[in-house]
């Protein structure tokens, strides 16, 4: 379930379109409308305390780190950041889970899972190969700087997946607190915004169209978070389950946002994209 919304999710906001201000407000308000309904729906308790602190976080840190990979977007296109961003977020989920919280115990399983994460990395280097570069008028992409848009936004994304496993509460419980986080964020971003004339993300169209990507988002955050917990897969092997989303966005950035490839590249993709779906199935073995 996370793999299908958050594949879809950056497929939606290049359809819709706007800025990385319009995308965030989007999306977080999205997140926070659809995380309201549920909690409505379950009558779910509002956490409080440490419980809220962490939760909260985790969405403030998950929203500081999209904003950046939002204007990796812009720079590399989805086909190539996604892959990217998986890589970096493979790597530090997997290794705060496995030597802060414990995961992968035996001396087996650890080899199996880092043979996994180490298929996948290079699975993802495989879908970044470019037989040329393009000149920005004709869609270039700047990857140097996108790339360091993205290691930059690990740093969000692994305070997303380590907050909630400081607390024991319930994905459920976890997924309003977290969504507040995420709209507190992107609204003190778009009014830093504002202080530029031009920008006007309130009264954008665009700001609003996104909310449909913020609902995709929404039910990916939430199976995650259920997922994730130590009863059901864990941090890591959740996490990299989940993480199976680049094949659903790379490959719908190239056939329904168009972004251009060679038949050399294509086949360089497909098949990275198969190291990391065969590495992810291995790891639902551990």
């Amino acid at each position: 379930m996370p793999m299908i919304g958050w594949g879809l999710f950056p497929i939606l906001t290049g359809k819709f379109g706007g800025k990385p201000v319009n995308q965030i407000l989007g999306t977080t308000y999205g997140t926070l409308i659809f995380a309201i309904v549920v909690a409505v729906a379950r009558q779910t308790p509002m956490l409080g305390g440490k419980e809220f602190l962490f939760t909260f976080l985790s969405g403030a840190f998950w929203s500081m780190g999209q904003i950046l990979v939002f204007y990796a977007f812009a720079e590399m296109g989805v086909s190539r950041t996604m892959p990217v961003s998986t890589g970096f977020q493979l790597v530090g989920a997997s290794l705060w889970s496995v030597f802060v919280l414990g995961e992968w115990a035996s001396g087996s399983a650890k080899l199996i899972g880092f043979s996994a994460i180490v298929l996948i990395i290079f699975g993802v280097y495989l879908t970044t190969f470019s037989e040329q570069k393009l000149p920005k008028e004709d869609g270039g992409m700047n990857a140097v700087k996108g790339v360091l848009l993205v290691a930059c936004a690990e740093i969000g994304y692994l305070g997303y997946s380590a907050f909630p496993q400081g607390v024991k509460v319930s994905g459920f419980e976890a997924f309003l607190p977290q969504a507040l986080g995420m709209a507190v964020v992107a609204t003190i971003f778009a009014v830093a915004t504002r202080q530029n004339r031009s920008e006007k993300p309130f009264s954008t169209k665009s700001s609003y169209t996104n909310i449909i990507s913020g609902f995709f988002f929404a039910f990916a955050a939430l199976t995650y978070l259920i997922s994730a917990r130590p009863s059901v897969n864990g941090l890591a092997t959740g996490f990299i389950l989940s993480q199976m989303n680049v094949v659903i966005a790379t490959l719908g950035g190239i056939y329904i946002l168009h972004e251009r490839k060679t038949h050399k590249e294509m086949a360089f993709i497909v098949a990275g994209l198969v190291l990391v779906v065969i590495a992810g199935i291995v790891t639902t073995l551990l």
